[in-house]
């Protein structure tokens, strides 16, 4: 008879032996976490961490136990952990890392995080969250993130940057960027594509063309390529392959948006505006899009260049409705009712532009003056007029200035008539008579100003002075022979305010002027330090004949006058 506390015999036993493990304390952990037990959770996943510490999963368990208990540093440091002993290629880990930061409020840290998670993670596995993430950090920073690349979506980050470049017309730093992206991805078609169109933006007729065939080698019905060929025949003048591709792409109907798109502007781009509009039309039935106000502007241009102006104007009707505060669809709406009333109707592109405003873009990124011929076009000619009076005052100011390359009898009327508007800038007037008198205009006019209206000879310069010597005179038209080709009409008569306010401060005790080309020659160098412009004391003298310290002497003696160095622009009140 055995003891009544003697075991059984083993051999009769059910009891199952328990293999402690971390197999078993994970098991353990998702039973209490599937009861919300995070406490006792935490507890098996350290155990699990003790058994074993190589496993990178274990700890990262750990650490999102500790992130959902709201201990975000210690899961950090879990995290940690993983990266710098166990598997730095776990970069999911960057990605917790950066959540827990953000709930710290620590967005710095968690900008850092995520940049390192998009940079360097291959899978992409929480794009969509990081995405959003680096919404959040935007608008916490109040700046945009610091993201070169995005690992998961190798070339398409590049590729987008390079878009960009191309519309703000950075033509070389998007070809650069681009041939990086194909060289890489050779089957990136979108990116290629793009390269073609820098090629071709930048004079590289040859690149781009081999780029196009390049495309559809690869794939023969690629949309954007053969729009891109397209445009490419239009250039060289192939009537025949422009007439056969034109036809094929008329009988194109796209699905996806972006193709919808592309085919409607090159279409329009081709003069075929009875395809463009129609493609227009239905980008504005897709509630995703409809209320963009570039797309109903676009689908007026081709209505008006097919003469339909009822339809134009009901369109460009709604742009103003969606930009209320642009001029472009004033300024359109006003062609139409010019049409009505008689006038000539001229094409217009479909540049969600002003006609100006592409001339003056071009002038900037060329750092030329505005080319001979500018004049030339009637519609650029017209949106110049209408500028003149609807402008702000940097656009007015850019038109008065262009008038003074085109420099013809309607531009001196469209000048004169300005000088009589009582309410237009001081400033603009003046830089309208140096205008007139660069045109050789002698004859009074009159000029409104501060409620009465005086005559004025435009041929003098302006100033309150009671005389004007000739020596004064010979002193500018020295410069002003000398400095036209470097600096544009505002520069020359900021030149000119200058001199009169120099012998303004000294009048009736001004200086003898026995060395012309010294006075020249402090002027044009002060007026390019005015406007920010590279010069030297060197480069401004041997234009004169004389040597760099005769220059900063009689720069030094303006200066002191006018106190150039600290008061620049309450001297010049410049409107920029």
């Amino acid at each position: 008879m055995k003891e009544k506390n003697q075991p059984a015999e083993s051999s009769g036993s059910n009891v199952v032996p328990i293999s402690m493990d971390a197999g078993f304390f994970f098991q353990r952990a998702v039973s209490s976490l599937d009861r919300y037990h995070y406490d006792k959770a935490l507890k098996y996943f350290r155990k699990a961490v003790e058994y074993e510490p190589e496993n990178p999963v274990n700890h990262c368990n750990m650490a999102g136990i500790l992130s959902e208990m709201g201990d975000y540093a210690a899961s950090n440091a879990a995290l940690s952990v993983v990266l710098k002993d166990i598997d730095p290629s776990m970069t999911e880990c960057y990605f917790y890392m950066a959540n827990n930061y953000a709930n710290m409020d620590m967005f710095e840290e968690a900008e850092e995080a995520l940049v390192k998670y998009l940079e360097e993670d291959p899978n992409g596995q929480f794009l969509g969250e990081a995405e959003e993430m680096m919404d959040l950090l935007q608008f916490e920073l109040n700046r945009p993130t610091k993201l070169k690349s995005i690992k998961s979506r190798e070339g398409i980050v590049e590729h987008d940057q390079a878009r960009e470049l191309l519309e703000e017309g950075k033509f070389i730093q998007a070809v650069k960027l681009l041939e990086g992206v194909t060289e890489k991805h050779p089957d990136f078609l979108a990116a290629r594509n793009n390269l073609a169109l820098g090629y071709y933006y930048l004079g590289r007729f040859a690149k781009s063309k081999d780029t196009i065939h390049g495309v559809l080698e690869q794939e023969p019905g690629n949309l954007h390529a053969l729009c891109n060929l397209a445009i490419f025949y239009q250039y060289e003048g192939q009537e025949e392959l422009l007439l056969e591709l034109a036809g094929r792409l008329r009988k194109v109907v796209p699905f996806h948006q972006e193709h919808v798109f592309k085919l409607a502007t090159t279409m329009g781009i081709l003069g075929e505006h009875e395809a463009a509009y129609g493609h227009f039309k239905r980008l504005l039935q897709d509630e995703e899009v409809n209320f963009d106000p570039c797309l109903y502007h676009y689908a007026a241009v081709a209505a008006y260049n097919l003469g339909r102006y009822k339809e134009a104007t009901t369109l460009w009707t709604q742009v103003k409705k969606l930009d209320p505060d642009s001029v472009i669809p004033i300024f359109y709406l006003s062609r139409i009712e010019g049409i009505h009333a008689g006038e000539q109707a001229l094409p217009i592109s479909y540049n969600y532009h002003l006609p100006y405003e592409e001339q003056f873009r071009l002038w900037e990124e060329s750092k030329e003056w505005l080319p001979n011929d500018l004049g030339k076009n009637p519609l650029i000619r017209s949106s110049f007029f209408w500028a003149l009076r609807h402008g702000d005052q940097k656009t007015k100011l850019q038109v008065i200035q262009a008038f003074g390359r085109i420099a013809d009898r309607e531009v001196e009327e469209a000048l004169q008539a300005f000088l009589l508007e009582p309410d237009e800038d001081e400033y603009l007037k003046d830089m309208a008579l140096f205008v007139l008198r660069n045109m050789g205009v002698t004859k009074q006019i009159a000029v409104t100003s501060e409620g009465s209206t005086t005559m004025v000879d435009p041929s003098k310069v302006s100033t309150k002075l009671p005389v004007w010597k000739s020596e004064w005179q010979s002193v500018v038209d020295l410069v002003l022979t000398n400095m036209s080709n470097n600096f544009d009409l505002q520069q020359q008569y900021d030149l000119e305010t200058l001199w009169v306010d120099f012998l303004t401060r000294l009048y009736p005790d001004t200086p003898a002027i026995n060395h012309i080309e010294g006075w020249a020659a402090a002027l044009e160098y002060l007026t390019a330090k005015i406007h920010h412009l590279s010069i030297s004391y060197d480069e401004v003298a041997s234009r004169y004949g004389i040597s760099a310290s005769t220059v900063r002497r009689y720069v030094g003696r303006v200066d002191e006058v006018c106190g150039i160095k600290e008061k620049i622009q309450s001297v010049f009140p410049s409107v920029q």
